[in-house]
């Protein structure tokens, strides 16, 4: 056989340090188990904490805001203004603010913050589904279904504000306190007002049921943190576009505190908007009482100067053309008037370049310029004719003033007295269902963490685990493969796991897998390779073979023992010779025993004829490595051992030698000199190809010259059937 060269067709993915998709799937249907482990694992961490974790809640409530009711004198200053109602943003803002937050905040008292010992991991889940308190958990601080603590009064010191107090109940209603330092701070019962003379706390327990030993903590929240932790939960938004219909909404942890906050702020607000519009009509009731009895005077002077001049006239009429007039210039008197007071409103509230305000300046100076027209008409009437006119319009403009007066101050009485504000609630607070944590998704998230990960793990593995998993990857090196030994199942059952000082557990074979299971197809491999070995060693100087590997645990031994078993039962005369002096453990194989082996022969200390042992097999002898010595090496080296090699290779038609690894010790490279076939074991994915090639060049270096290779325990794997063409063979190629 001529081993091959290298080329670009025979690379693998791995050669190229590239990974084909063809492996990479049948890499992760090789690990599908470690896969459906790693999910599942996930999946149920996933689900364990979506069902302990703490649930938050969210409370919704529905407000309207109705279209404000007009100003002073009935009418809305944007509507004359010929401008939209305000939107409800304003509204929605207020609901925001401290004044607003902070009276809810007092009336539900958030401020107290009474915290439940949760159990560790578990945290607050037995509470939650119900669990009461089980025996063995009796004086346990962590508290459990139906254990209650409420306070109705909690007040404390400024040092004390944030500061965590500690409530253990002593069982029937009593507890006792605790600093933040775990100092007691004395004892109290429930319903009693419990108070502390050298720090300023007040404390009533209005309820009390928890087993002895159950811990709760106290907490007194500043009000600002308080309404800002509130403001941060709270939120206001509008349904549809300038509906009008406000959608408030509030999330936490605890359900009824949700309901009962949401419900204050709904009231504390409609309270507030009633008191405003109460407070306003109140301010125009006094603005009205001041000006009726003026303009009820001025009505009166007005009506004796019409009087007395029509006395004096004796009776003037006015034309149907005048009396025309006269409406339209009362009508104009009447919308310049109310302009005129709503002018006064909204100086309160804008300057004079505000564009509503310099709208109702444009609308006064148009209704004035009309005004000036109509005058201009009628000074073209007769002198008696004006003077009827001007005071018949004085009359009457008054009259108009006085009755709108009149009417706006009842129309004021009954709003003050069935006020009702410009909002109101139409749905109370209910509280939703729970919005986190959101199980199913965590659950999906978890299931997709875990085959991520565990497809991940697998990648990593292929990355960094570079091993051997196809002979066309030891070709690719120079290495002619002899055989591809398929892992036998039949050969695990005969390793026992034995464990040497200083070193990780090896395993060691406890008889031949040749004698147990003849027909196995790592022994069919290997009679392939006995066949494949008497062609190659045709042309050997010699009927010696050497079987090393580059590292521990590859089936050195394995292939030795049964290789020389199967030659032996065809006609064969073969011995074994255990070179691994170290940790050789070829004894085990034919149950037997390490001493009086091939160190004390090369020592001296026994002949051969003790050395050399039978086995089961006819035909095939073996050597076991003997006591361990301290320097191996120095003994492989003397003359001895070449002079114990031609003995026995006269003597019989084959001898085995099982050597340390290659790249462990030097043994492999003496033993190698006097033997001129020399065969090289890897195992299937364990070895790399760049530790193979720095054992063949120590052998190289060392004049050893390896014949080839032999693929040990290969698997039958998708991604060596997917990612290296198909190749999979138990024999000799």
């Amino acid at each position: 056989m001529s081993s091959k060269t290298p080329s670009d067709s025979q690379k693998t993915p791995q050669d190229d340090a590239e990974l084909d998709l063809g492996y990479i799937f049948g890499a992760l249907w090789d690990h599908k188990t470690l896969i459906f482990a790693v999910t599942l694992i996930a999946t149920l961490i996933a689900v364990v904490y979506a069902l302990v974790a703490t649930p938050v809640y969210k409370a919704n409530a529905v407000m309207q805001v109705e279209i404000e009711k007009g100003a002073m004198l009935g009418e809305d200053i944007s509507k004359i203004l010929g401008e939209k109602a305000p939107q409800s943003s304003a509204h929605m803002e207020l609901m925001r603010t401290r004044m607003i937050l902070g009276q809810a905040v007092d009336q539900v008292k958030l401020t107290n913050v009474v915290k439940p010992t949760p159990l560790p991991i578990l945290g607050l889940s037995q509470i939650r589904y119900g669990i009461e308190r089980p025996g063995f958990a009796k004086g346990w601080s962590s508290v459990w279904a139906e254990e209650h603590l409420n306070i109705s009064e909690f007040k404390v010191s400024q040092e004390w504000i944030d500061e965590e107090l500690t409530l253990r109940s002593l069982g029937d209603g009593a507890f006792e306190l605790f600093s933040p330092k775990g100092n007691s701070l004395g004892k109290g019962r429930e319903g009693e007002p419990f108070a502390h003379e050298g720090q300023w706390i007040e404390l009533t327990v209005s309820r009390l049921t928890a087993a002895p030993g159950a811990e709760f903590t106290l907490i007194k929240r500043s009000e600002l943190a308080t309404i800002k932790n509130l403001r941060e939960r709270f939120g206001v938004a509008e349904r549809g576009e300038e509906t009008g219909v406000l959608e408030l909404s509030l999330t936490g942890e605890d359900s009824q505190q949700l309901v009962d906050s949401l419900d204050a702020i709904n009231r504390v607000y409609l309270t507030q908007n009633i008191e405003r519009q109460a407070a306003e009509a109140e301010k125009s009731l006094e603005f009205l009482n001041e000006q009726i009895p003026e303009v009820r005077e001025t009505l009166t002077e007005a009506e004796n100067r019409l009087n007395e001049y029509r006395a004096g006239r004796e009776s003037v009429n006015l034309t149907f053309e005048t009396e025309i007039t006269l409406n339209s210039l009362v009508e104009l008197e009447n919308k310049l008037n109310e302009l005129n007071m709503l002018e006064a409103e909204l100086a309160k509230r804008f300057t004079p370049t505000h564009p509503q305000y310099q709208a109702l300046l444009e609308k006064k100076q148009q209704l004035q310029r009309e005004k000036e027209q109509l005058e201009a008409k009628v000074g073209n009437l007769p002198e008696t004719q004006q003077e009827v006119l001007r005071l018949t319009r004085d009359v009457q403009v008054t009259q108009e003033i006085y009755v709108q007066l009149l009417n706006r101050m009842q129309e004021l009485r009954i709003a003050k007295a069935g006020t009702v504000g410009e909002v109101r609630i139409v749905d109370d607070a209910v509280v939703e269902d729970m919005i986190a944590p959101r199980r199913a998704l965590i659950a999906a998230l978890g299931m997709i963490f875990g085959g991520i990960l565990s497809v991940g793990l697998v990648l990593l593995k292929l990355v960094f685990n570079r091993g051997i998993e196809a002979p066309a990857q030891l070709e690719a090196l120079g290495l002619p493969v002899y055989a591809s030994v398929p892992l036998s199942e039949e050969q695990s059952k005969l390793v026992t796991q034995i464990k040497h000082k200083r070193s990780k557990q090896e395993g060691t074979i406890n008889d031949l897998l040749a004698l147990r299971s003849p027909t196995d197809l790592s022994v069919e491999a290997l009679r392939g390779l006995r066949t494949s070995l008497h062609f190659a060693m045709l042309d050997a100087t010699d009927n010696r073979l050497m079987i090393t590997g580059p590292a521990p645990a590859v089936g050195k031994s394995f292939v030795s023992a049964n290789l020389a078993a199967v030659c032996a039962q065809a006609g064969q005369k073969v011995l074994v010779i255990d070179g691994d002096m170290r940790k050789g453990h070829m004894h085990h194989a034919f149950q037997g025993k390490s001493e009086n082996g091939l160190s004390e022969l090369l020592a001296g200390r026994i002949d051969l004829e003790t050395a050399i042992r039978p086995s089961k097999v006819e035909g095939l002898d073996y050597i076991a490595r003997g006591t361990a010595p301290p320097n191996p090496s120095e003994l492989l080296m003397q003359r001895q051992f070449s002079q114990l090699l031609d003995v026995v290779s006269a003597r019989y038609d084959l001898v085995v030698i099982d050597t340390p690894p290659v790249l462990a010790v030097t043994d492999a490279a003496i033993i190698g000199k006097q033997a001129s076939t020399a065969m090289l074991v890897t195992r299937f994915a364990v070895n790399p190809a760049r530790e193979i090639e720095a054992a063949m060049q120590r052998l190289e270096n060392s004049g050893v010259e390896l014949k080839g290779a032999i693929l040990n325990a290969m698997e039958h794997k998708a991604a060596t059937r997917y990612g290296y063409y198909g190749y999979y063979n138990y024999s000799y190629k």
